[in-house]
């Protein structure tokens, strides 16, 4: 199946024209079956490419959701691991204590906080 990538110059827009011309590397297999979707809708290989990435991106959660979401992962992560070291403490243990623990755990050492890159850096005055 052989698609054209160039149309006629008389039916494309002006502006069309004036946009910036961007190669893309795909695997044969994609570069088929975008060829396959371009020709059920009568376009060229270049506008299928357009219109797939711009149905792509209507449907792609914004960048900042995903910023939250790592966010809220990383609490509910951490919600877990908390219940499971309860868990395993001796129940026996003073609470300052069992807490002590429980932070060195999930947080690390006080001598390693400087290297977690997931932390706030701290501005020494």
């Amino acid at each position: 199946m052989d698609v054209p990538d160039f149309g006629n110059r008389d039916t494309i827009a002006p502006a069309r024209r004036l946009d910036p011309i961007s190669a893309v590397k795909m695997p044969a297999v994609l570069t088929a079956a975008v060829d396959a979707w371009a020709e059920a809708h009568h376009l060229t290989r270049s506008d299928a490419i357009c219109k797939l990435v711009e149905l792509g991106l209507k449907i792609a959660p914004a960048a900042s959701a995903s910023a939250q979401s790592f966010a809220s992962d990383a609490t509910r992560i951490e919600a877990i691991a908390v219940h499971e070291i309860e868990a395993l403490l001796d129940p026996a243990l003073p609470a300052d204590e069992r807490e002590r623990r429980i932070r060195r755990l999930t947080e690390g050492p006080p001598e390693f906080s400087h290297q977690r890159i997931d932390l706030p850096k701290q501005h020494r005055d």
